[in-house]
């Protein structure tokens, strides 16, 4: 075996692949919402979830795309993880959740919850794919898509089979140094496919003694906003560290419908994402 040290003096060359045709089915969807983190264990379908409670809360027709095929824990958070598909001669139904937001996911195939989803990409590519065409997502104002960790599969699969259709991509991060580097590779991801960053959201952002009311800042504070600020992104917004969000969350409550002041950042994101959606590409 050689000895010294190995260096790779270039980026990696892009995958040599035939890039799938873009979809002519997936239709009737206002805006479609790609939310990613460069790492796991940062809170991206909680996220994802509450926002697009937020978003139905605001009067819109919002539908959720659990795209985290191996991993599916959206129908878990709104509490429909017992609830099974149907389809018609229009397409798959999602279901139908009692907080406005219609879902899909791979958790409502599954036998139960314990059930691992062993598949390589090509099957995971064809889940996804399915999820965008064949579910019927007509007259929806909003589609927030949940991935999985990285910039894998998944997320490529909708770059190359939506990209006109697509709005852009929220980057989810916590505040400590490894989290925000992996945030930079998911910006470089959307920034290589011509997907617009519409912002930064900094989760787990300071933690409030309930005891004695001061800020804690477990995973330190500011990060996401640097990073939002040394690339010229909006930054969404920071969510604390709230215990309440856990213990709802699995209850299959989401957080934002007990914690009014919870309620209210998610709102400010909200607002933050809609007005980046309709600012101009230069702007």
């Amino acid at each position: 075996m050689p000895k010294g040290t190995i260096k790779m003096d270039n980026a990696p060359p892009p995958l040599i692949i035939t890039a799938p045709q873009k979809s002519t089915k997936y239709k009737g969807v206002k805006h479609t919402i790609l939310v990613m983190s460069g790492k796991g264990g940062v809170g991206k379908s909680t996220f994802s979830v509450n926002l697009a409670v937020t978003l139905a809360s605001m009067g819109n027709k919002v539908g959720l795309i659990d795209a985290d095929i191996n991993g599916p824990d959206d129908p878990k958070l709104l509490g429909v993880s017992d609830m099974k598909l149907y389809a018609d001669e229009t397409g798959i139904r999602p279901v139908q959740t009692q907080y406005g937001v219609s879902v899909i996911s791979m958790a409502f195939m599954l036998p139960d919850e314990n059930t691992a989803v062993i598949w390589r990409g090509a099957l995971r590519h064809k889940a996804v794919q399915q999820f965008l065409e064949d579910v019927v997502w007509k007259d929806m104002d909003y589609v927030i898509m949940d991935f999985p960790p990285g910039t894998g599969d998944e997320a490529l699969t909708v770059a190359q089979l939506i990209p006109d259709v697509t709005d852009g991509v929220v980057v989810i991060v916590t505040p400590q140094e490894l989290a925000l580097l992996d945030a930079k590779k998911a910006i470089n991801f959307a920034e290589t496919l011509k997907l617009k960053v519409l912002g930064i959201v900094e989760n787990m952002s300071g933690f409030i003694c309930p005891h004695c009311g001061k800020e804690v800042p477990i995973f330190k504070k500011g990060g996401a906003e640097e990073v939002a600020k040394s690339n010229n992104l909006n930054f969404l917004g920071r969510i604390p560290l709230i215990p309440e969000i856990v213990s709802n969350s699995d209850a299959g409550i989401p957080a934002v419908t007990k914690d009014r002041n919870l309620a209210k950042i998610y709102e400010g994101i909200a607002a933050g994402l809609i007005k980046s959606l309709n600012a101009s590409p230069s702007a």
